[in-house]
């Protein structure tokens, strides 16, 4: 599944997407471990590692809204990780 990045999850991943191979019923916790397992290199001076704001993010699988954390994925799905946004 393509697992897209935004605003300081972006900073901290240190890339804008990237694709992850689960098993045809893996959650959304079991991406979200998969996600934090990818060697990276440390994020920018002043930004927080992506296990913290994995911790506070919202989910959206295919644009849609996905609060619970078991929920099935499919593998052809787009998952982006918001980060809480500040600002107007």
């Amino acid at each position: 599944m393509l697992v897209r990045f935004f605003a300081a999850a972006h900073a901290a991943a240190g890339v804008d997407e990237e694709r992850h191979e689960l098993g045809d019923r893996a959650t959304l916790d079991e991406l979200l471990t998969a996600i934090l397992a990818v060697d990276r290199p440390d994020p920018p001076a002043g930004t927080p590692p992506l296990a913290r704001i994995i911790t506070r993010s919202s989910f959206l699988r295919n644009e849609i809204s996905v609060r619970d954390r078991t929920a099935v994925l499919s593998p052809d799905d787009v998952v982006d990780v918001l980060p809480p946004f500040a600002g107007g």
